[in-house]
């Protein structure tokens, strides 16, 4: 399938995924529905582009559930612009509850999000079985659809525990009550809908990919769930990892250029989520508005004359810690993080003067100061909140550090420098003499950074809680504003509440503990 042809039926499956569905609306002759739609290939291509949509949903979800909750980054607080940004504000803050982590519309609706995906995918593979179609087509759309529910539940599981396992079209209202299976149980579903999707799924051999689930994304995916369960399987996941290295993928040789939207699904590419800027379309990104400061000149920053900005921007704010923990010499800092210099007008009006590079910078007399992620900031826009940027998931410099981490957590030291070695050496650092747990953390903190990944590999290295408290404590002699209450990292703050209205409307759930 060709990239436009992918961006034209997600615009379908959009307009599709909008509509209400009520058990008690009947069809008319004339329309589809599941029953009647399911019989070509393009009608099955049309729904798998279906499944794909909500992934930009977590992405969005992510940055202040994941990046912002972690020590990489905060948030510029905008105190006489902040509406109901307050709930948002306290993810990274970690005074989140059942209420404020799943507010429709909000970055905490991550739960019903990543179930809508589920909801698709299950639809598909029944109607799937049912087909008569080519058993090669067939194996094809199978094979990305069980990627995607082992996506969608991999990103439950980590952020919520165990939750309800939904594995077939719900066609009546009592299918979906469901109790919560056990996080061991999910991860076994997880493991086994990726075991069959990978040999279904097809090894890219040209670059660039169209965008779609490859093998290397679905044993990428495998390789997390075995280094993530409760019962660490790191044999399993190392082998995964290897069979990636055996593929097509490799470094691209500039660390910039990975982010470059001129230079989609690249090379080093393995898995991310599709975006396009246009007019008409609505499937653009919107990274750059989000993490940039907000403006009184707007336009100096993103080129595009008329353009606001409000609640919306100051997000994912790059940490001072952050940027001084890069090693000296590193490029990557460069490429990852701007300083947006300005003058303050008012309380807290800001007018943008100067962008300007963080390596070995020292804020002008006069002048205040922004750091603002880089990665996803390629103007000029056509449009407010409309960029091309799509957002890395898996690349082949996580393949590298998590195949280091895997090694070491085997006690497997020497063999894990190489792949260490390979990363710090695009990013213009020396060769380390030894691979440790402290060092391949930092190095894929400063690879991946602001990627979305530090909040969930703190976890499952063991270091989140000591780490994200000495960023609080650090942040709070900065921020009187922040409440002593604030920054409480607990073991039950590592994952989310259930949202509340789940449980309203499915008595059989329990809450997780500390909510």
């Amino acid at each position: 399938m060709t990239k436009k042809y992918f961006y034209l039926t997600m615009i379908i499956a959009l307009s599709l995924i909008s509509c209400k569905k009520s058990f008690l609306t009947l069809s008319p002759p004339t329309s589809l529905t599941s029953s009647t739609f399911y019989q070509t290939e393009d009608q099955f291509e049309q729904a798998l582009n279906a499944a794909y949509v909500p992934l930009r949903g977590l992405v969005h979800a992510a940055i202040y559930m994941d990046e912002m909750r972690s020590d990489n980054t905060f948030f510029t607080r905008y105190a006489a612009n902040r509406g109901f940004e307050t709930s948002t504000e306290c993810l990274p803050e970690f005074l989140d509850n059942s209420t404020s982590s799943a507010q429709q519309n909000s970055p905490g609706d991550r739960y019903s999000i990543a179930y809508s995906g589920i909801a698709y995918v299950n639809v598909i593979l029944d109607h799937l079985s049912q087909s008569k179609l080519a058993s090669s087509f067939k194996d094809s759309i199978a094979g990305e659809a069980l990627f995607l529910r082992a996506f969608y539940y991999y990103d439950l599981v980590t952020h919520y525990g165990g939750v309800p396992l939904q594995l077939t079209e719900i066609t009546n209202p009592q299918q979906a009550f469901q109790p919560r299976d056990s996080v061991v149980t999910v991860y076994a579903q997880i493991i086994k809908d990726l075991q069959q999707a990978i040999p279904k799924l097809s090894i890219p051999t040209t670059f660039p990919q169209s965008g779609r689930a490859t093998q290397g994304a679905a044993k990428m995916l495998l390789a997390y769930a075995y280094m993530s369960e409760p019962q660490k399987e790191y044999a399993k996941a190392e082998s995964a990892l290897l069979d990636i290295t055996k593929m097509h993928y490799a470094l691209l040789p500039d660390y910039a250029s990975v982010f470059d939207p001129n230079n989609k699904n690249n090379e080093e590419s393995i898995f991310e989520v599709q975006y396009m800027s246009d007019l008409t379309t609505g499937q653009q990104s919107n990274f750059a508005w989000i993490f940039a400061p907000k403006t009184l000149n707007p336009q100096f920053l993103m080129g595009y004359n008329g353009s606001s900005m409000n609640i919306f921007s100051g997000w994912n704010v790059p940490t001072q810690e952050m940027v001084d923990s890069y090693e000296p010499g590193d490029k990557r800092l460069d490429a990852s993080i701007d300083v947006v210099e300005g003058t303050i007008s008012g309380v807290e009006d800001f007018t943008a003067t100067a962008i300007k590079s963080p390596v070995g910078y020292h804020p002008t007399p006069g002048q205040a100061f922004f750091y603002m992620i880089k990665k996803y900031y390629h103007p000029p826009y056509i449009a407010e909140f409309n960029t091309p940027d799509d957002w890395p998931v898996f690349r082949y410099a996580g393949t590298l550090l998590l195949l280091s981490e895997c090694l070491v957590d085997e006690n497997k030291n020497a063999e894990a420098l190489p792949y260490l070695n390979q990363v710090r050496s695009r990013a213009g650092l020396p060769p380390l003499t030894t691979a440790t747990k402290d060092n391949v953390a930092n190095e894929t903190r400063h690879e991946l950074a602001f990627e979305n990944h530090r909040w969930t590999d703190l976890i499952r290295m063991g270091t989140a809680i000591p780490i994200v408290t000495a960023k609080g404590d650090r942040l709070k002699t900065i921020y009187p504003w922040l409440l002593p209450t604030s920054f409480n990292v607990t073991q039950d703050k590592l994952i989310y509440p259930i949202p509340d209205r789940e449980l309203q409307v499915n008595t059989l759930l329990t809450q997780n503990p500390g909510y």
